[in-house]
């Protein structure tokens, strides 16, 4: 033992004296050379040290050098990948012995990194003579250094003048075209040891915007360790502001947990200081924060306890994302409050009404003004639905669009390998309750989607009025759809289209014409000017339902009654070639029931056929119709009408054409039917 010793103390006398030796004896431009010859070896770049060099061992390992160029990779727009114009380097060496690092100084002064990507995606980064990665494999029982569960070789970390003055950093990506650049990098670092307080201080430059940066850790022994330690993190701009004070650990897998911050006073300042501005004529999109605790745990994520605030919206919720498997899994939650979506929708035109449709209409029927629509076939892509599987719960206080208004709400999503599920468990609207299911099945080249619908207690007349700028109906409303549809364009899923369903109001009235009045006296109910404001037909039920098989609507029990009036209505309409074939039938009766009684049977009808393209639609009373009607039941025609059945017939058929032959709506019916169908 005791020769083992002799041995050592002699070996460390050779090193310290050679250390002492070497700077004495190897000139200067001697070490240069071999520092860029060993390290054009290790790359295959040059470096080049242009300025004064200056080397010294003890009692410290002290290096200055000035003005270091590293060569960058071949056909690279910058020729340097780094330099900068002074490094100073101050070790203690002794300390290294026993496993403690003393770096009294490590100074770089304006370091500029260029880092490129070439058009064929080929980082600078990458060098042509690296050292080989094939190690041979470790020795059986031997544990592996890197995994950090084990023990280091450093037992103490001592850092002085630590320091990087106005650095600079430039990101090219000659594929996309993307250049970011960073200035004005500075940063300070402090550290006694690793059982002290560590904080490292600095700021940047990057778009014209200056971002204070801090990390501190009350005792980072753990982060060399693998072991728990506390970290604080700060972020700071005049557009966004983040922190973090939690904890972090290395060891087998990432674990990190603590408290978040995320705020800005303004989205849309943020998106245009990145680069990504946001355009759309809406108001919203101010400020903006997020608070919860994260925790990371290995290949899981979550953020819980969350509270969130967009504009005058406020909510809590988690979220959880797992990515060990073969694609990630997202749950999450979002419990808002009254979700107001009109600080994001554009502001309405002048002359156009605030709900969802115009208040008015061309006053000429079928006067082809609007230009006509079409089915896109441009291919949809569902394809993102197997990125990801997710389970995702929303509630809402209300929701407010435009003018309409919607209660309490609860949504539930559920993706799984390309299906796509949404629930809508509750939806409170204008007095009535609503539920509904959508399916997106984006497992085959060509998507399949199920909608199915029902409402009941709907207050029809504030419902319309919001929504469409519509208060001509009034009524308690019911509704039901079921639908399915499969194709790989809007075109296609329109063209294979099928489902059906009902709609029916309950005691209610349409506004603004009085259709018994107008069978009764057709010339006086069209042109009366005063009947928008004082008409009305009441009735006790209106209602219908539809079939679509393969893009074609049909509608064959539409019906209206009503004391005095029954009104019947049957047609359909070729969704795909967006056209409309309808025939409506009013129907004077002479029953003061609304509905049931015997003598529905009987009665004078002036049929209204509807057709044409959606965009351009007709009325045009089916006089003919009305005509035959009469000449093959006269008496069960005008049974019921009393004293004024010649007057009724003679308003109905109005004076003739102007020629003395057949028959003639008198001026303004086709506006009045027209604004009665809400076109």
């Amino acid at each position: 033992m005791k020769k083992v010793l002799i041995g050592i103390a002699v070996l460390v006398v050779i090193v310290v004296a050679a250390a002492v030796a070497v700077p004495f004896f190897v000139p200067t431009e001697e070490i240069k050379t071999r520092i860029t010859q060993g390290v054009e070896s290790a790359t295959g770049r040059q470096l080049v040290i242009a300025g004064d060099l200056s080397v010294s061992v003890l009692p410290s390992l002290e290096v200055v050098a000035e003005d270091i160029s590293f060569s960058n990779a071949e056909g690279a727009a910058d020729p340097n990948m780094a330099s900068l114009q002074a490094l100073r380097l101050k070790l203690q060496i002794l300390p290294l012995i026993s496993g403690n690092v003393k770096v009294d100084e490590f100074v770089l002064v304006d370091p500029v990194i260029n880092l490129e990507v070439d058009e064929n995606g080929k980082p600078n980064w990458e060098f042509a003579s690296a050292p080989a990665a094939d190690a041979a494999p470790a020795p059986s029982g031997e544990a592996e250094s890197s995994g950090g569960g084990g023990g280091s070789a450093i037992s103490d970390i001592s850092l002085g003048n630590i320091q990087l003055v106005n650095g600079s950093l430039k990101f090219s990506d000659a594929a996309s075209g993307t250049v970011q650049e960073v200035s004005d990098i500075n940063l300070a670092v402090t550290l006694t040891d690793l059982d002290s307080p560590f904080t490292a201080d600095g700021s940047l430059q990057w778009n014209a915007k200056t971002i204070n940066l801090a990390v501190t850790s009350e005792k980072p022994r753990g982060l060399t360790t693998g072991e728990e330690a506390p970290v604080g993190l700060s972020v700071e701009t005049d557009v966004i502001k983040l922190g973090f004070e939690g904890s972090v650990a290395t060891a087998a897998k990432l674990l990190v947990a603590g408290a978040l911050d995320v705020s800005t006073p303004s989205i849309r300042d943020l998106a245009a200081w990145t680069g990504n501005p946001i355009e759309f004529e809406g108001t919203g999109l101010g400020p903006f924060s997020l608070a919860g605790k994260v925790d990371v745990d290995g290949a899981t994520y979550s953020f819980t306890d969350a509270k969130i605030a967009i504009d005058e919206i406020e909510g809590d919720g988690s979220v959880s994302i797992a990515t060990a498997g073969a694609k990630p899994q997202i749950d999450a939650a979002l419990n808002l409050g009254v979700l107001d979506l009109n600080p994001y929708l554009p502001p309405a035109k002048e002359g156009e009404a605030t709900g969802g449709g115009a208040a008015g209409g061309d006053s000429a029927a079928g006067s082809g003004s609007a230009e006509p629509a079409d089915w896109s076939d441009d291919p949809i892509d569902v394809s993102g639905l197997q990125a990801v599987n997710a389970n995702f719960a929303l509630t809402v206080a209300g929701i407010l669009v435009q003018e309409i208004k919607v209660g309490q709400s609860a949504l539930d999503v559920a993706l799984k390998d390309g299906l796509l599920g949404v629930d809508l468990t509750e939806l409170n609207l204008y007095d009535g309750k609503g539920q509904g299911k959508l399916s997106v099945d984006g497992r085959n080249a060509a998507p399949a989607i199920s909608k199915s619908f029902a409402m009941s207690g709907i207050s029809a007349e504030p419902l319309l009025t919001d929504a469409a700028g519509f208060d001509r109906l009034s009524g308690t409303g019911n509704m039901e759809f079921a639908i399915t549809a499969t194709g790989a364009s809007q075109r296609q899923m329109v063209e294979n289209l099928n489902g059906k369903g009902q709609v029916t109001f309950n005691d209610g009235a349409i506004k603004g014409i009085n259709l018994a009045a107008m069978v009764r006296n057709a010339a006086n109910a069209f042109l009366d000017p005063g009947a928008s404001e004082t008409q009305k037909t009441d009735f006790a039920e209106l209602s219908g339902s539809f079939d679509i098989k393969n893009g074609l609507l049909s509608n064959q029990d539409l019906k209206l009654l009503s004391p005095l009036l029954r009104v019947e209505g049957k047609g359909t309409s070729d969704l795909p070639a967006r056209t409309v074939d309808y025939r409506v039938e009013p129907k004077a009766v002479a029953s003061l029931e609304g509905q049931g009684s015997a003598s529905d049977a009987s009665g004078l009808a002036v049929p209204v056929l509807v057709s044409g393209p959606w965009h351009d639609l007709s009325y045009k009373p089916d006089l003919a119709g009305a005509v035959e009607g009469l000449a093959k039941d006269p008496g069960k025609a005008l049974e019921g009408l009393g004293g004024d059945a010649g007057k009724a017939l003679e308003g109905v058929l109005g004076g003739g054409d102007e020629e003395g032959g057949g028959v003639k709506l008198p001026e303004g019916a086709g506006d009045a039917l027209k604004g009665l169908f809400g076109n």
